[in-house]
């Protein structure tokens, strides 16, 4: 079982070595892994941080979400004019 508090975004990158990741549910978290899983724990424990944060400098903290998701996608690549 993956234990989030907020939905998260996996998306693969040209290099395959390398993912990135946000939670749409976290205004200003990202990241960076090496593989899902490593996304998914470095997520984890960033979104606790990340929420630490934002209380600690008074700023306010989403709730929890009820029924968290997570997405897997290739990242949507800039287009050259």
């Amino acid at each position: 079982m993956i234990d989030l508090r907020y939905s998260l975004v996996i998306e693969a990158t040209e290099d395959p070595s390398f993912f990135t990741f946000y939670s749409p549910n976290l205004e200003g978290f990202t990241g960076v892994g090496h593989s899902v899983e490593d996304c998914l724990y470095k997520a984890k424990f960033g979104m606790e941080e990340h929420v630490a944060l934002l209380k600690e400098r008074g700023l306010p903290a989403p709730t929890k979400n009820p029924n968290p998701t997570v997405t897997i996608k290739n990242a949507k690549l800039a287009a050259v004019s």
